[in-house]
């Protein structure tokens, strides 16, 4: 017999039933929502590259590259690219085959078209990639290039049906080498950064940028970042960073300090987030102050990996405005990811995932503002201490003052339209106190099937309506702590 449970502790407007048309470019009307949260998407529609470089086309080949992957030819087709930037732009194009390369530099006005039949084979070599100050995983640094980098440029373009294979695994071998060695000295805090590990494609000070159609796979690091970049597309990628392991920190898409970006039709399978949003982390990213915001999200398919949309845990510089529908994400740690820690600051707001189909993940929901703290929380070990020690560890061991600046906030989230099945767990929401709570959450005509409910915590202005949860161990949700409190579930 259903057991049914509607305890209302505040209002909910309700208008209309939260459907959408499919057609990728519709934006979903959330009309669920009163008009005040709604807001205006219509920025949605103002999102994504205005430009895509011309057809004249250079070859590799008529300036050396070979189509052998035992010959290094990054000269060759960096020579190819300056050329045809120099010239006013067009397709840099390869005969099919494998070509070796070390990292390339893509100027303005160039389309490096990674044909079908065609393989980019990265080097595995860290000297083939040279290092220039960054920003990685939150704060700016020193940091080796990565295999394709957009640098500093407009009107550039990735495209083509071939495939950018990384090769990354000896970054990841490193990494787990240097992470048992850093554990037991007390700095599992800085050896993500003290292993400088190889990003597949860097999309940097940028604007008008395309990634179309290709497959990168085995990237030695994160798989694509677009950093303090506007008005870029990636479009109908591929990217597969679990072939021949499970590589650490192989997120898929980064999308950090940028505005107007579109994700269309992406199919990600990797081992760390597989589209994750960022804009700094603790005093540097406070310094820097540069948010990631107007993203669209639509048509994607996340595989194994950490979060279909994941925000943080780097939010420094604010994360707002951020429109997902349809997605798909199987075997998925969480749909929809919210995390940062007590010393990142920043706010995440008006993030609107509707329309969603989830398999095997772990969470539908998961809000943590203090999120991994082995990670999150930078501690110099006595015997480090009145030594000299690297720049980037001073960056990571510098406090935020007063300590309240590096509260995070979440607010203003709306997940609508989600059929989950063999999920792990409902929800899991946390705020940190009665004076940081998460506020105004809203969760509409979800359809859950699980092993387990799930928690909300510490919440103010928290509403579930039409919400069917179906749970194995026969768990409800457990509320604590809420305040404007809404809940409409049927358990099954």
């Amino acid at each position: 017999m259903k057991k049914i449970i509607i305890a209302s502790l505040a209002a909910l407007c309700l208008c209309g039933c939260g459907s959408l048309n499919k057609n990728s470019g519709d934006i979903p009307s959330f009309d669920w929502l009163n008009a005040s949260e709604r807001g205006d998407l219509s920025w949605a529609k103002e999102v994504g590259s205005r430009q895509f470089p011309k057809d004249k086309i250079f070859r590799v080949k008529a300036f050396g590259a070979v189509n052998d992957s035992t010959v290094l030819s990054t000269l060759a087709i960096q020579r190819t690219i300056d050329s045809c930037s120099n010239a006013g732009g067009g397709i840099v194009a390869f005969e099919p085959g494998y070509y070796q390369t070390g990292a390339l530099f893509i100027k303005k006005g160039v389309n490096l078209q990674i044909g079908k039949g065609v393989t980019l084979l990265a080097s595995t070599n860290f000297k083939d990639y040279p290092e220039f100050r960054t920003r990685i995983a939150g704060i700016e640094m020193v940091w080796p290039s990565a295999v394709l980098n957009i640098m500093d440029a407009e009107n550039a373009a990735v495209s083509g049906e071939g495939t950018l294979d990384c090769r990354g695994k000896f970054c990841w071998d490193k990494y787990r080498q240097m992470r048992k060695d850093y554990e037991g000295k007390g700095l599992r805090w800085i050896v993500d950064y003290d292993c400088k590990r190889i990003r597949g494609i860097l999309i940097s000070n940028s604007s008008d940028v395309t990634l179309k159609n290709f497959t990168l796979i085995r990237s030695g690091f994160w798989g694509v970042q677009v950093l303090y970049s506007t008005r870029c597309t990636l479009n109908g990628l591929t990217i597969n960073n679990n072939i021949g392991g499970h590589g650490p920190s192989t997120d898929g898409i980064d999308i950090d300090s940028s505005t107007r970006i579109l994700l269309d039709g992406c199919d990600i399978n990797c081992n760390d987030d597989n589209i994750c949003l960022k804009a700094g982390r603790d005093a540097d990213g406070l310094r820097v102050n540069r948010p990631t915001e107007y993203v669209v999200v639509r048509n994607c398919i996340a595989r194994k990996g950490a979060g279909l949309i994941t925000c943080g845990s780097e939010t420094s510089g604010n994360i707002r405005y951020v429109l997902g529908y349809n997605l798909k994400a199987y075997g998925t740690s969480s749909t929809l990811k919210l995390k940062s820690a007590m010393n990142r600051g920043g706010t995440v707001d008006h993030i609107y995932m509707t329309d969603v189909i989830a398999d095997s993940v772990q969470d539908v929901l998961a809000v943590d503002l203090n999120w991994n703290p082995s990670y999150s929380y930078s501690e110099l070990p006595e015997e480090y201490k009145g030594k000299d020690i690297p720049e980037h560890w001073k960056v990571m061991l510098t406090p935020v003052v007063p300590p309240e600046k590096g509260y995070p906030h979440f607010k203003d989230v709306y997940l609508a339209n989600v059929k989950a099945t063999h999920a792990t767990q409902f929800i899991s929401t946390s705020g940190w106190s009665d004076s940081l709570k998460l506020d105004s959450f809203a969760v509409y005509h979800l359809d859950v099937e699980a092993q387990k409910a799930g928690i909300v915590v510490f919440t103010n202005h928290f509403r579930m309506n039409d919400v069917k949860l179906k749970i194995a161990d026969k768990s409800e949700v457990t509320f604590k702590n809420n305040t404007e409190l809404t809940k409409d579930i049927r358990y099954e």
